[in-house]
């Protein structure tokens, strides 16, 4: 799609529900607060050790000043203010392995337990592959979830994403080894998948 240059001010990285932005340094606090829900860590990659506050304002503060590594970015996740709520910080979205010679990247995104099946992973998803899709020229997305997360599984199948695979004994958490099952989607799919008022 197309879209007129001289239209209304709009920004690509917000949606309905949520907004990409930067992590700011004084995002210290949520992060450190999710470190301490293990549920919430091992659906994401994997229980941390207790670490202290000034471990996490540090690691705020460089995620703040460090900007891009090439196409490679943490974005935070917030809530679109209205009339009566405030913006809030729910989760973090990042990318990696990202190759523009294929054209192809991956992502990990973590969103706090408490918003959970609000629509929120979903529009964040959306809007990144928006990006890295229409403004970035990559074409290929893949996705590696752990089995047992089948709640983030349904929730790639829902925005399009074709299982690719599955790569035996890949982590290990709560006195098991688990599955990576790998999902993937092109520009094309992600094209078809959109809602057609979008």
């Amino acid at each position: 799609m197309r879209y007129n240059m001289h239209m209304e001010q709009h920004n690509i990285f917000q949606g309905k529900l949520i907004r990409l932005r930067g992590v700011e340094a004084s995002d210290w606090e949520h992060f450190h607060l999710w470190n301490e829900d293990s549920e919430t860590a091992r659906h994401s990659w994997a229980i941390p050790v207790p670490v202290s506050s000034d471990f996490v304002k540090q690691w705020a503060q460089e995620q703040a000043l460090s900007g891009s590594k090439g196409d490679e970015y943490r974005f935070a996740i917030e809530t679109v203010a209205t009339a009566d709520r405030a913006a809030e910080l729910v989760g973090t979205l990042n990318t990696h392995s990202c190759d523009p010679r294929s054209g192809t990247f991956k992502y990990g995104i973590a969103i706090r337990r408490q918003a959970w099946r609000k629509g929120y992973a979903s529009e964040a998803i959306r809007l990144l592959l928006r990006y890295y899709f229409n403004e970035l020229r990559y074409q290929k997305c893949t996705v590696h979830i752990y089995e047992f997360n089948q709640g983030s599984i349904l929730l790639h199948e829902s925005l399009g994403f074709q299982h690719e695979g599955r790569l035996r004994r890949m982590g290990y958490t709560d006195g098991r080894y688990w599955d990576d099952v790998v999902l993937g989607i092109t520009s094309e799919e992600f094209a078809q998948s959109l809602p057609t008022h979008e």
